[in-house]
């Protein structure tokens, strides 16, 4: 089975206090191009992703792009011993002086004493990145499955796409092998015609530079190789769709040879029902062409 190039999938996931937005999309291109949106403090986790991608995927303009976001600090509260020390300390001193002076003051209360700023502050949390590298690791596993999985369903349908169109390739090859005999009988009694003119007004000629020059008109007239390589191409194109794999340049320049036998077809045609059968050839082939460019 071909692959598509174009392929689009995405997952979002959590791993307390992060979580994320993953996403892997590609176009096409002539090669392999990874293009990797990671915060670059995962130490580990773009080499590790950009390995994945690399082993899996053949052609395409890739895009990962990761999206972290952290929520509220959920570690535990504690108090924070230095500044408790030092709010105590200068309790003691202010309640020390309202003494001396014969100044009552309310009993404090703990729970006073803790509203001070920097008294009671979040626990430091867990800057340890490595579980959620791992994550996100096998996170890239879910998501690449889903793309491949997209990309062989496009693939699905380029190949029955380019199926349909090489039919009818095949078609029109075989209606142009069908003119060739009408053509020949048309170019010899022609090419008499002409001939039969020019030794009028010449008179005696060499009869075999004569024969030279017409096998020569009759070989550059041909075009039954033209006709038997587009057949060969035909038949090289199916094997491909269906081997399957990477198969997207080989499939781009055989359209090229298909493109050029369909050229030489038309300017070697002189006739008209064979040109029109070669311009709808060309015609059917350019719309190969596009295809294939979306083949991996």
């Amino acid at each position: 089975m071909i692959h598509s190039m174009t392929a689009f999938a995405s997952a979002r996931g959590d791993a307390a206090p992060w979580s994320w937005t993953l996403e892997l999309r590609s176009v096409n291109a002539r090669g392999l191009d990874l293009r990797m949106r990671v915060p670059d403090w995962l130490e580990g986790l773009e080499a590790a992703l950009r390995a994945e991608l690399g082993a899996a995927l053949n052609r395409g303009s890739v895009t990962l792009s990761l999206k972290l976001s952290r929520g509220e600090d959920t570690a535990a509260l504690q108090v924070n011993a230095p500044v408790l020390d030092t709010v105590l300390a200068a309790l003691e001193e202010v309640e020390e002086a309202a003494m001396a002076r014969g100044v009552s003051l309310a009993p404090s209360r703990a729970t006073d004493i803790l509203q001070l700023r920097g008294v009671l502050e979040a626990g430091s949390a867990d800057d340890d990145a490595a579980p959620l590298v791992t994550a996100l690791k096998a996170e890239l596993k879910t998501v690449l499955a889903e793309f491949i999985a997209m990309r062989a369903r496009e693939g699905q349908a380029l190949s029955d796409v380019l199926d349909a169109q090489l039919a009818t390739v095949e078609t029109l090859v075989g209606q142009a092998a069908g003119l060739l005999e009408a053509r020949r009988e048309a170019m010899d009694t022609a090419l008499r015609s002409n001939l039969a003119r020019v030794m009028d007004g010449v008179g005696e000629a060499d009869p075999d530079r004569v024969a030279q020059e017409l096998a020569l008109i009759a070989v550059k007239a041909d075009v039954t190789e033209e006709i038997d390589r587009l057949i060969a191409h035909i038949a090289a194109a199916r094997e491909l769709l269906s081997a399957g794999g990477a198969v997207g340049r080989k499939l781009d320049f055989l359209m090229q040879e298909f493109n050029r036998e369909a050229n030489t077809l038309c300017s070697k045609s002189q006739s008209r029902e064979l040109t029109a059968v070669g311009l709808e050839l060309k015609a059917v082939i350019d719309q190969m062409r596009e295809q294939v460019q979306n083949v991996e």
